[in-house]
């Protein structure tokens, strides 16, 4: 009775307003049982809607589960590549210690390296890079000044690459998880928010849902590898402006940033140490080199291949002079061919989880701008005459144009917590055509779910 009573001015003012241009078609005493019919629709759809949030978090629990065993590789294979670095490097400090390579005939070919070298390295930065020649030239020549046919020899600057390499891939690693936490929050929150809805309005609705409740449980306290940042969370916050939005958006761009970053990189682990000749060199390698060459003169011995001198330090054999010298030569290369190996298959797994991510992402979008709407409705308070109100059915004046044409119908709705919301039917659909209200309820759902999504 009290929700009768609080439609009645509504109606009262549908009965003005058809003084306007319009007839009321409907006595107010007829507007609960067609709220009641629309709401059945709504209902309806809230169900289907919630099995969908079930399916978002059925899936999110089995990328949740991937993830994890995809860490325990991560991290088998982290742990191996830092072990074969650490070896490389005590292999290096184990030679550094010796002082002298083994003959004075790599000393010679060292002072014919060293102005060939820079000669080789000062060219490609100026036809190459944009500014800063001047600066590299003379950071250059006091390196090599400082410096010995050891760097040559060994090829020290590998390691050097590797842990620059690890720096690199420790950041892609954290980005990754603080975005795939941030997207298994989200989906919790909807998948909870949605248990709400479903607690409250499961009285009305006259079918169970067949075992849903059940997958109802208590949020899972999960274990997280990589702290969360608040400078990355503030940084990402402006990803969901709206609630539950842009899933996709999370992985896309660090997917892209990455596969950039690789195919920068790639050339110079594929190929041999050196190979800078024009016709070898791509622009992503170029923009690599010549970020290496200003930070550490130490990139230009990439480049000892394009000088004979220096060619001839890496082919001298110490195996007569010095046996353990060359041993511990061939062990530091082992370590460096291995610990290369590990880089280059973490790079390969990193890759492809964001392929994964992104590829979930995606469906977890398409299934939260089809569902996650529903997630809006948990702090509804739900009217005991249903979701749907009828406030007015108004006949709209006849169509000047095709006057013996049914006027169309004007119905004002409200649906849930949102404003008031005019709809028109064709006038070839009676208001007691059980259609009506299905086609009333179905653009108002629309309407609602259109909102919900902007």
């Amino acid at each position: 009775m009290a929700g009768t009573m609080a439609l009645l001015p509504l109606a009262l003012l549908g009965l003005l307003l058809a003084g306007r241009g319009g007839q009321a078609l409907v006595p107010p005493s007829e507007l609960k049982q067609m709220s009641a019919a629309g709401s059945k629709y709504i209902d309806t759809e809230v169900e289907n809607a919630i099995n969908g949030v079930k399916q978002m978090k059925t899936l999110m629990d089995k990328t949740s589960k991937d993830h994890q065993a995809i860490l325990h590789t991560l991290e088998e294979t982290k742990r191996r590549k830092e072990e074969a670095v650490q070896l490389a490097r005590d292999k290096e400090q184990q030679l550094a210690a010796k002082q002298e390579v083994c003959n004075e005939t790599m000393l010679a070919l060292w002072e014919e390296c060293k102005p060939c070298l820079k000669h080789t390295c000062m060219r490609f930065y100026s036809r190459t890079c944009h500014s800063g020649s001047g600066l590299v030239g003379r950071q250059l020549e006091e390196f090599l000044n400082r410096s010995s046919p050891f760097s040559i020899w060994v090829n020290g600057e590998r390691i050097d690459s590797l842990l620059e390499r690890d720096q690199r891939q420790e950041r892609q690693f954290e980005d990754l998880e603080e975005r795939f936490g941030l997207l298994e929050d989200e989906v919790d929150d909807i998948f909870q928010d949605s248990t709400q809805v479903y607690g409250r309005i499961h009285p009305f609705f006259p079918a169970p849902f067949g075992g849903f409740r059940e997958a109802f449980r208590p949020r899972v306290q999960r274990v997280r590898l990589v702290p969360r940042s608040q400078r990355f969370s503030r940084e990402l916050h402006p990803l969901f402006p709206h609630p539950h939005h842009s899933f996709h958006r999370l992985f896309q761009p660090l997917f892209e940033m990455t596969q950039r970053m690789l195919d920068e990189v790639q050339g110079g682990w594929e190929r041999p140490m050196g190979t800078f000749g024009s016709e070898s060199r791509n622009f992503s390698d170029d923009r690599m080199v010549c970020r290496e060459i200003r930070r550490n003169s130490a990139g230009c011995l990439r480049m000892r291949d394009e000088c004979e001198k220096c060619r001839d330090i890496l082919a001298v054999d110490c195996q007569q002079t010095d046996p353990a010298q060359q041993q511990l030569r061939e062990q530091l290369e082992d370590a460096l061919r291995l610990a290369e190996r590990f880089t280059r298959r973490y790079d390969e797994l990193l890759r492809a989880f964001q392929a994964e991510m992104l590829n979930t992402s995606s469906l977890l979008e398409q299934l939260n701008r089809q569902f996650g709407w529903v997630s809006r409705l948990a702090n509804l308070t739900q009217d005991t005459d249903g979701f749907l109100q009828v406030t007015t059915v108004l006949s709209k004046a006849p169509n000047p144009e095709d006057p013996s044409a049914p006027p169309d119908t004007q119905v004002t709705v409200q649906l849930f917590d949102s404003e008031p919301l005019s709809l028109t039917v064709p006038g070839d659909i009676s208001w007691d055509d059980p259609r009506f209200m299905e086609l009333v309820a179905e653009q108002a759902l629309r309407h609602y779910k259109q909102n919900a999504i902007e």
